[in-house]
């Protein structure tokens, strides 16, 4: 059998497919996914985990495969996905589209992430208005 998803985020559901569909008595499985590996989380509204929950920021595709326990598992390539929507490829100097959770490289600076990183002990600290 070959199974179709639109992503695989924490892989979690993908391992649950899996393990349904070889229980129905399925001899091997093979997934496929219409995305690439979904490696960074989205900042501009779709609700993806942090970063080190995204099976695809811990693991390469053979992990990953072995995680869901799948006999094969690909993914669309950035490329393909920009192909599929009708441009010729991604342009690395200006993409045409957010595509940040795949390649990590957002559309804007992270500048509130960036600082929480940097200066966590800081930004915890209680202020005081009086001086």
């Amino acid at each position: 059998i070959v199974l179709i998803d639109d992503s695989i985020v924490r892989g979690t559901t993908s391992l649950k497919i899996v393990e349904m569909m070889r229980e129905a008595g399925a001899a091997e499985v093979h997934f496929r996914v219409a995305s690439p590996p979904t490696a960074h989380s989205c900042f501009y509204g779709v609700d993806t985990p942090e970063r080190s929950k995204l099976l695809a920021a811990r693991m390469d595709v053979e992990p990953m495969r072995e995680f869901i326990k799948a006999d094969s598992l690909a993914f669309v390539s950035i490329d393909g996905l920009y192909r599929a929507v009708g441009q010729e490829s991604r342009d690395k100097k200006c993409p045409q589209f957010c595509d940040a959770c795949f390649t990590g490289d957002y559309p804007t600076s992270l500048t509130d992430l960036t600082l929480r990183q940097q200066d966590a002990a800081q930004l915890s600290l209680p202020v005081n208005k009086d001086s």
